[in-house]
């Protein structure tokens, strides 16, 4: 039996096998890459490497075996259909008959045009007839903290109004993945996943303001004039108006995870957002 991870190289896949490593052998461990080169420092460890691409249904062919755990971290080329890519893997599992397959999905709340992909996918994971996980992750920290510099010097500028976000960080949610792959009992269960205590954006600027003894103020702007800020800052259009369109949600109260499924899943409280800006500002 494998514990299988797709997109092992990416931000959260990554997360994920290095809290594996400290869980379960590495031999234990297959990553699903597209560039092995990326993965060179997993092998190293005796992480068994595979290599597949969900726009290529061939390559997933002989990636899962009968008692596989799973895990399909949603892909990120969203002008290429996610849904029929998750689909490639899916079809790959039931195929292989493997014992879970856990999907990183969106909260069950969230409405915006960001969520349609992952209710597509859950659609046809729950259609397959595989013993499945929905894990339903909430909006991560590190969606705010990774580029700090505009927000520092600009103040934070987002189309959320008086919204709040129950964010936690990318490890919090390997963590919860992590448990669901090495634990017992999580076949045909859906969680729903974010941070212990919700934070505005108010709040988030008066947090930058403490931390870098800066006064940073938020700038709450319309949908339209985000979605022209980030066109302006670089980003596709659609792109920019799905991201703008997640911040109409947040305003809604879309993003507020109320189940306590994290911190009980990985037996400890989520990364608060002043602890990731703080880190972030570190780094």
């Amino acid at each position: 039996m494998s514990i299988v991870v797709t997109g092992a190289t990416g931000h959260l896949g990554r997360h994920v096998v290095e809290q594996l490593l400290e869980k379960v052998p590495a031999e234990q461990i297959t990553a699903v890459v597209r560039t092995p080169e990326k993965a060179a420092d997993f092998a190293a460890k005796g992480v068994k490497i595979a290599v597949a691409d969900y726009n290529s249904p061939e390559t997933f062919d002989g990636v899962f075996a009968a008692g596989d755990k799973v895990l399909l971290i949603s892909g990120n080329e969203f002008d290429k259909g996610r849904p029929a890519q998750h689909q490639v893997v899916i079809d790959a599992a039931k195929a292989a008959g493997v014992a879970l397959l856990a999907y990183t999905s969106a909260p069950g709340t969230l409405t915006a045009a960001l969520a349609d992909d992952h209710r597509a996918t859950e659609k046809a994971l729950l259609a397959s007839g595989l013993p499945y996980s929905l894990l339903r992750n909430g909006w991560y920290n590190e969606n705010y903290t990774e580029n700090l510099a505009p927000a520092l010097e600009y103040g934070v500028v987002q189309a959320a109004g008086d919204g709040r976000v129950s964010s936690a960080s990318r490890a919090d949610y390997a963590a919860a993945a992590v448990a669901v792959l090495t634990g017992e009992g999580h076949e045909n269960t859906t969680y729903e996943l974010g941070g212990d205590e919700p934070w505005g954006f108010a709040e988030y600027a008066a947090e930058l303001s403490k931390q870098t003894g800066k006064e940073i103020a938020y700038n709450p702007v319309s949908v339209e004039a985000y979605t022209g800020i980030l066109v302006g800052a670089g980003l596709p259009e659609p792109f920019a108006a799905i991201l703008a369109g997640v911040d109409a949600s947040i305003e809604k109260g879309e993003l507020v995870v109320t189940s306590g499924d994290l911190a009980r899943l990985t037996g400890r409280p989520a990364t608060p957002i002043a602890a990731s800006i703080e880190a972030a500002l570190k780094g």
